[in-house]
């Protein structure tokens, strides 16, 4: 079995909420100064553009920031947050409809000496790659990413070989948005229902082809 790039018209799908569920077990990979990393995403939200007050597009808010939103789905959304993190987003749906998936967590695959050093860590274990912040440090993405095409040589997504039942998939609010009223309460947060994804990759035993 071999591990295929995901297709533009992947990216182009309306449904940001179906879409955020079907990356859980996609691979995402990059090539940074020539540092090859790759590694299973394991936790994503949904944000649904200008009706969702979670959205940095909410009301349809265009800034030199949020331009990026409004372009074709299947490019990099990457922000620096609270002064601290840049943060990884995949921006779906067709032109000026400005959808975006944040990638929340990720479990490292190929290339984890380049990821462990990227963070000074000296092993993997489950909280390595759990939270936004991480996902960019270990796969080196940083603000000159915003707005990359996800076609490209540089960060890319590809099928992954794993197969996760439903019911390892748990759909819950997402995290700190709290000023967004209602929809704070939307479960558009979708991640794996076990601690420990090695356990998932050792059971399934993965062999990826790149």
């Amino acid at each position: 079995m071999t591990d295929k790039n995901l297709p533009k018209e992947y990216y182009l799908e309306s449904d940001v909420v179906k879409l955020a569920k079907d990356l859980i077990g996609k691979v995402i990979h990059t090539n940074i100064e020539g540092e090859v990393t790759s590694a299973l995403i394991t936790e994503t939200e949904a944000y649904a553009g200008v009706t969702d007050r979670a959205s940095h597009a909410f009301g349809g808010r265009r800034t030199q920031r949020t331009e990026t939103m409004y372009k074709e789905g299947g490019i990099a959304y990457v922000y620096f947050c609270y002064g601290m993190h840049y943060l990884f987003n995949i921006v779906t749906n067709v032109k000026d409809f400005p959808h975006a998936i944040l990638i929340r967590g990720i479990f490292p695959l190929n290339g984890s000496t380049t990821m462990l050093k990227r963070v000074n860590k000296n092993k993997i274990d489950k909280n390595l790659g759990n939270g936004p912040g991480k996902v960019t440090k270990l796969l080196g993405i940083i603000k000159t990413h915003n707005s990359i095409s996800l076609m490209g040589d540089t960060v890319w997504l590809s099928t992954g070989n794993f197969n996760f039942d439903d019911s390892l998939i748990i759909a819950d609010k997402r995290i700190g948005i709290d000023y967004a009223g209602d929809d704070a309460l939307l479960p558009y947060r979708f991640y794996l229902k076990f601690n420990d994804v090695s356990k998932i990759i050792e059971e399934q035993k993965v062999f990826l082809f790149y």
